[in-house]
């Protein structure tokens, strides 16, 4: 019953209306320290590939009602390759970058994040992207681009092994993987930041299955998945970036 209480007490909100007579810890925004990045930085030479501008000409439907109607989770996917408008397309719906705000300060996005904090970096199993090696990439949300981080043909099962045997993960045509640097919440609003941090990976993974919906493709949220294995696999340390989120994408049958 104690680790029910203590986890009970996580979801509460951590704010509070009442002002603390005492003394209150600052945090490094109000201490005038520099803000974290607001993407994960990475080397200049490193491969990249050019995502395609997100049009509307990939819709198969764009009815919201009939989007969130039919909203439902998929653990079959057919053989079929996704397009790299398609990627594009899903990368965009749930990080894309509308806006960068003055002195680098923000970024103002597909999704809502609190404090446009944007905590979250995006990787990718890729496994039938028409155009694109199998292997695994990380979604560069200011160029709207893709980071080849290692070319690999077994990399999609190994991730259902680590998604405690789900074999579905690794049928898929790409599998998202999202990770939390959860400094970039803490920079503004210490351990408050870390259940509102939560709230907004379902944000992402919410525009991920309307989005889905919208293309004729399929996806289903998962959160069970061996936590060391997994941030190892991606070659994070599991402290200052870990997995929060996975959620495999395919096309479905009709």
């Amino acid at each position: 019953m104690e680790n029910l209480e203590k986890f009970r007490n996580f979801m509460k909100s951590s704010f509070s209306t009442e002002e603390d007579e005492g003394e209150y810890e600052l945090s490094d925004q109000q201490k005038k320290l520099p803000q974290p990045p607001l993407q994960k930085p990475y080397d200049e030479n490193d491969k990249t590939i050019d995502l395609p501008e997100v049009t509307d000409k990939i819709l198969v439907r764009s009815n919201i009602l009939d989007i969130i109607n039919q909203r439902e989770s998929h653990r079959k996917f057919t053989d079929d390759n996704l397009s790299l408008e398609e990627l594009s397309f899903l990368l965009w719906c749930t990080q894309g970058v509308k806006k960068v705000t003055a002195n680098n300060y923000a970024t103002l996005r597909t999704v809502p994040s609190g404090g446009a904090r944007h905590p979250f970096e995006t990787y990718l199993v890729i496994n039938h992207i028409k155009g694109i090696k199998k292997g695994l990439y990380r979604y560069l949300p200011l160029r709207h681009k893709l980071l080849l981080i290692l070319e690999d043909s077994t990399l999609s099962s190994q991730l259902s092994d680590i998604a405690c045997e789900q074999t579905f993960v690794g049928d898929s045509a790409v599998t998202f993987i999202w990770s939390c640097i959860p400094y970039r919440g803490e920079w503004r609003y210490l351990d408050a930041a870390h259940k509102v941090m939560l709230l907004d990976a379902g944000h992402v993974c919410q525009n991920l299955y309307l989005a889905c919906q919208a293309i004729d493709c399929g996806t289903c949220a998962v959160g069970a998945y061996d936590q060391k294995l997994i941030d190892k696999f991606l070659g994070l340390d599991g402290e200052n970036e870990f997995v929060v989120y996975v959620a495999p994408v395919g096309k479905v049958s009709k």
